[in-house]
């Protein structure tokens, strides 16, 4: 039969239609009052979508461009940093700020756990200048509690400044960017926003600006300071790229398309979708006899373990040459152990049942396990037909449910 490439892999993730037309359609020089008109359109809808009113910068780069800007603009070398860490994410961060000279700290959660708040409190240190850590940890599909987290940083060391990745937790996790104090928060364009590779993108709060100031890191392409001062005039400090940032702004079209046009309501949107389609595959999953592997799943991504004596590469290679389906292996030490789904972006429920349904087949067929045809879809069906409106929002956010 036929097979048609799916993409579930936690970035790249699937393209919206939309966005691929205007990038193709984006033959604008930049320095037009045309592409000024499109940028500042666009930063001005990625604050909604953040949901700031800090400044938000783009950035012609990875979402880890954006992680060495943090590190580099708000340190000097010798300054005392704590990186969270729980996974190949969390260890970025350590590796970045070895290689400007700051003083590491590093909390270490288990691969698939979190973080204790205790540890937390006590791994905070009088002259701690920055805390970094990922809003979701890509590698093991596990979400941090930012919110609380925060509310730690700000009791015992309220000096010190909050920096998350959120590459794969925009528009998959409710944040309260300005209430938290988060001072930057970090998005790619290849995740929730459902375009190429190639943008970051970055909330900077007033605290982190006036860092920047006696901050002695070196710094050239990635001076924030120098992007702050351009955007004012709808212009990026040096050649952006063109195509996505027009994708990027048909993308958020998108979303608030979803929402009556409203992108702050788009955005909620986005994550409950995500959180639905999180929620259905790993009870299917679970049906199948796959465990989940992270105690604080999150919604970008599903990783689960296979039972004991398979290997998940032999699940992700079966799922593409039968099906042409793309998921992800295991990274790092849990290569062979786990495979990872993607629920960020332009994912629906049909999608979700498709790769439930091919998952349950190979589990059937190749896997040998104990597995009736329709098992997995019946679960997930009964997630489906149980959620309700704005639930996978309450949950985040520790409330009742409102029918």
């Amino acid at each position: 039969m036929f097979r048609k490439t799916r993409l579930y892999t936690p970035g790249p993730t699937p393209l919206l239609p939309a966005a691929q037309f205007a990038m193709a359609a984006a033959d604008l020089h930049h320095r037009t009052p045309e592409f000024r008109a499109l940028y500042t359109r666009v930063l001005a809808q990625l604050k909604e979508f953040v949901g700031t009113q800090n400044d938000v910068l783009l950035l012609a780069c990875s979402g880890t461009g954006a992680m060495e800007s943090s590190v580099s603009n708000l340190t000097s070398p010798g300054d005392r940093v704590l990186v969270l860490t729980a996974g190949k994410f969390g260890e970025r961060w350590t590796a970045l700020a070895k290689a400007f000279g700051c003083t590491i700290d590093q909390l270490d959660a288990p691969y698939g756990q979190t973080f204790d708040l205790a540890t937390v409190n006590a791994a905070l240190k009088p002259d701690t200048k920055v805390v970094y850590v990922q809003a979701t940890e890509t590698s093991t599909a596990t979400r941090h509690d930012i919110r609380a987290i925060a509310e730690t940083i700000r009791a015992v060391t309220p000096e010190a400044l909050l920096v998350v990745d959120g590459i794969t937790g925009l528009g998959t996790t409710h944040f309260d960017v300005d209430g938290w104090g988060i001072d930057i928060l970090i998005g790619g364009s290849q995740k929730a926003v459902m375009i190429p590779p190639g943008l970051a993108y970055l909330s900077v709060s007033d605290r982190a600006w006036a860092a920047m100031e006696s901050s002695k890191n070196p710094r050239y392409y990635f001076d924030l300071r120098k992007e702050r001062k351009n955007a004012k005039n709808g212009e990026s400090a040096y050649t952006p790229s063109v195509a996505l940032i027009a994708g990027l702004g048909a993308a958020l079209d998108y979303i608030a398309g979803q929402a009556g046009g409203n992108l702050a309501e788009g955005r909620i949107a986005l994550i409950e979708n995500a959180e639905t389609c999180a929620v259905m595959t790993r009870a299917a999953l679970a049906a199948l006899g796959f465990t989940v592997f992270s105690n604080a799943p999150a919604a970008a991504a599903t990783a689960v373990t296979v039972p004991e004596g398979l290997d998940s590469g032999a699940v992700v290679k079966e799922v593409k040459a039968r099906f042409g389906a793309v998921i992800a292996n295991g990274q790092g030490e849990m290569k062979g152990k786990l495979f990872r789904i993607a629920h960020l972006g332009f994912f629906d429920y049909m999608d979700t049942i498709a790769l439930i349904g091919a998952l349950e087949l190979v589990a059937h067929d190749t896997l040998k396990l104990p597995v009736k045809l329709g098992q997995g879809l019946a679960a997930a069906q009964e997630v489906f037909a149980s959620r309700k409106p704005n639930q996978a929002l309450h949950e985040q956010l520790g409330e009742a449910v409102v029918a």
